[in-house]
């Protein structure tokens, strides 16, 4: 499996807080059959995101695990005026690796009407946008024929792994089962910021899915579509969603 949203860099944000949480977070990652992580860590008004510094923290924490694993950086990226701006002047900072794949988080308490000629703006220019836990996002949770709409334009969805499990609670549950229903869901990712409350762990939302869609687009969420992410090739799944 492949995880290609997690909060694995030390002391840089909200997630790890020392050099031995991540080595945990790494080693039950890889415990749980991930073989690749994304280091992604916030980049929006609260924490500054600095991807030459963050490649030496990466690259000291890959140093540091075993079992190995495959890591690279991406970020998790706030859609705000500001980085927006600095997006269009230096893409490679944000993205996947080196890859046109680049996460992007919507604020809770609004989106800008103008967002979907944006996300179009941003595929036009070659970026891959990847829309983060949808199903987590109380604006979103009211209107999912929204993302529907983004899907239809190129944009991919990827969804918290543990939303499959109950760990966000039933609405935004419900709504990761709907998207899921409607062909919207691409990706499952564990967010992770802890080594319990938000733990790395894709096998249980993998069996959560296989329950509901069959085992073959389990895998692809958790399997197929990312690792092609993180290789920058295009995406094996990746369906018009259904109506209604």
């Amino acid at each position: 499996m492949v995880d290609i949203h997690s909060h694995i860099l030390l002391e840089i944000d909200d997630g790890a807080r020392s050099w031995e949480m991540a080595v945990q977070m790494c080693q039950m990652a890889a415990e749980d059959g991930i073989q690749h992580m994304v280091a992604t860590p916030h980049a929006n008004h609260e924490y500054p995101y600095r991807r030459e510094e963050f490649s030496s923290l990466l690259r000291e924490l890959e140093s540091r695990i075993q079992p190995k694993i495959g890591l690279s950086l991406g970020c998790d990226f706030h859609f705000s005026f500001e980085n927006l701006e600095d997006l269009m002047q230096h893409p490679e900072s944000y993205t996947i690796g080196r890859t046109p794949y680049l996460l992007v988080e919507f604020s809770d308490f609004a989106i800008p009407p103008g967002v979907s000629s944006k996300l179009q703006e941003l595929m036009d220019w070659g970026l891959r946008p990847i829309v983060t836990h949808p199903e987590r996002n109380p604006l979103l949770q009211r209107t999912p024929q929204r993302v529907l709409h983004w899907v239809e334009c190129g944009c991919i969805l990827q969804v918290t792994a543990s939303a499959f499990t109950g760990r966000w609670g039933k609405r935004a549950q419900g709504v990761a089962e709907w998207l899921l229903r409607h062909d919207a869901v691409h990706v499952l990712a564990t967010d992770a910021h802890s080594l319990s409350s938000r733990p790395p762990i894709l096998s249980a939302a993998r069996e959560a899915v296989a329950k509901l869609c069959g085992q073959e687009l389990a895998d692809v969420l958790v399997d197929g579509n990312p690792r092609a992410i993180v290789n920058g090739e295009e995406l094996p799944y990746f369906l018009a969603p259904k109506k209604g």
